[in-house]
């Protein structure tokens, strides 16, 4: 029963693969535009950055559709690659489109990569649900004709009003993190029609490991940038228990009074009766009055969009020294200054959350800390993933032990679709059926399509389309 389910899922992912090699995608090999980019940018890629971006490059020069996924540890660098990405598709007379989960991290891409490719002449625009209508409008009227080169926003990328006039490369941010139904309307938006497909990049700070990576990325390539920026040092992480908070309070303020920033993050917005936990707001009036005459902003995600963007710019520009956030500030914001980290209530978080967290500090060169500061009596689950956090700071290893604890499903927001993707194999104990299953799945594809159809009309019935997403 095992072997057939994933036989099954081999078999669908190894026929979308071999659909895709059949399919034509624009010959984007002018990479003059990539080549000044990469003289212009203030720092040298790392050996794994030009290993990773040779490889992409190729792809992108070629007639097949690139369908390539992006892995990389935060703070390894992978914007600077889609920037590579979209200059060479730019260059090559067609235009790039990058999407990402939250308006904050759309933004901090647009922050980042938008002088970057102004700098070699390339128009760069936004589009997202928080413009107002006649903005939108105009952003939408300069995409259809062509006279904007890379589009920058949030899944506002796909709805039916944005119509591109050559879209030649697509790149997905935190890929995982759209919802399965949004991953399809992509890629049917992107397939509509179309003569020629876009090559696409996704893209994860989240590492998979390589038993998922085979099992339900059979149909992608797999990139991995794994080497850390020069100068970068290793964050400190330490666990603390709440009833040490006046503790941790004096060590911020010590922190802005040597010239840093810190972040405070809480995982709820408002009162929970359910959850006794801290909210982002009675946090930042507490460190308010506690911290004073620092300054202190609050972020969370029921802010409106420019209220939010200008406590960013503002923690950015360096005129906040404490931000209090919740998880809106898990992924993309990128703040040299800050090297440190409080998380409260860290035993709320899951593993991918926590190292997604930790990877917001360490991003320049001073010591950084991360403290996971916690409420007992722990769960036994709870422990693990404390003490896994403070063992190692290796995003493969974490995402290891993740995947033991919350299984396939959850890990890769598969649950978002409403249907378990495996519901009799483990991954971590079936690692061998795997193996054989793809070798089958090969051989049956190539020497018996009718049982290959039957094998998957039993398994999947008409679901077949939700594996891939």
């Amino acid at each position: 029963m095992i072997f057939d389910e994933l036989l099954a899922q081999q078999l669908s992912l190894q026929r979308a693969r071999a659909a895709r090699a059949a399919q034509r995608a624009p010959r984007l090999a002018d990479d003059a535009l990539a080549r000044r980019l990469l003289e212009a940018l203030p720092f040298r890629l790392t050996g794994a950055q030009q290993r990773v971006w040779q490889e992409i490059s190729r792809e992108l020069a070629a007639t097949q559709p690139m369908n390539r996924l992006l892995q990389g540890d935060v703070g390894s660098g992978k914007t600077v690659i889609a920037a590579l990405a979209a200059a060479q598709a730019i260059g090559s007379g067609w235009q790039a489109a990058i999407m990402a989960p939250t308006e904050i991290l759309a933004e901090q891409h647009l922050r980042k990569i938008g002088p970057w490719l102004e700098r070699i002449g390339v128009r760069v625009a936004w589009l997202s649900g928080s413009l107002k209508d006649p903005e939108k409008k105009a952003v939408r009227a300069r995409t259809s004709s062509g006279e904007v080169g890379l589009l920058i926003g949030t899944h506002a990328l796909i709805e039916d009003t944005v119509a591109f006039a050559r879209l030649g490369l697509a790149i997905v941010d935190e890929q995982h993190r759209f919802g399965v139904a949004q991953r399809l309307a992509l890629r049917t938006r992107l397939e509509a029609g179309a003569e020629v497909l876009p090559h696409q990049l996704m893209m994860s700070a989240t590492p998979i490991p390589r038993t998922l990576a085979m099992s339900y990325y059979a149909d992608l390539d797999v990139s991995v940038i794994d080497e850390l920026p020069p100068g970068r040092k290793p964050v400190l992480t330490k666990l603390v228990s709440e009833a040490r908070r006046d503790e941790v309070v004096a060590r911020v303020r010590a922190a802005a009074a040597a010239g840093r920033q810190a972040y405070w993050v809480c995982p709820l917005i408002e009162e929970s009766e359910a959850l006794d936990l801290q909210t982002a707001i009675d946090t930042h009036a507490a460190l308010a009055r506690e911290l004073a005459p620092l300054r202190v902003g609050l972020v969370h995600g029921r802010l409106p969009p420019a209220d939010k963007q200008a406590v960013m710019a503002q923690f950015a520009a360096g005129t906040l020294q404490v931000l209090v956030a919740t998880t809106v500030i898990e992924v993309g914001v990128d703040v040299p200054n800050a090297t440190l980290m409080v998380v409260e209530h860290a035993e709320r978080f899951g593993l991918a959350q926590l190292h997604q967290l930790r990877g917001r500090v360490g991003r320049g060169s001073g010591e950084s800390v991360c403290v996971l500061m916690y409420r007992g009596p722990l769960s036994t689950a709870a422990r693990e993933r404390l003490k896994t956090m403070y063992e190692t700071r290796d995003g493969f290893e974490i995402a290891r032990r993740d995947l033991l604890q919350r299984g396939p499903g959850e890990f890769l927001g598969a649950r978002q679709s409403g249907e378990a993707l495996l519901r009799f194999a483990d991954l971590d104990r079936d690692s061998d059926l795997l193996a054989s299953a793809r070798e089958v799945a090969a051989r049956l594809l190539r020497g018996d399509p009718a049982a290959v159809d039957e094998h998957l009309r039993r398994w999947f019935g008409g679901r077949e389309e939700y594996l891939r997403a």
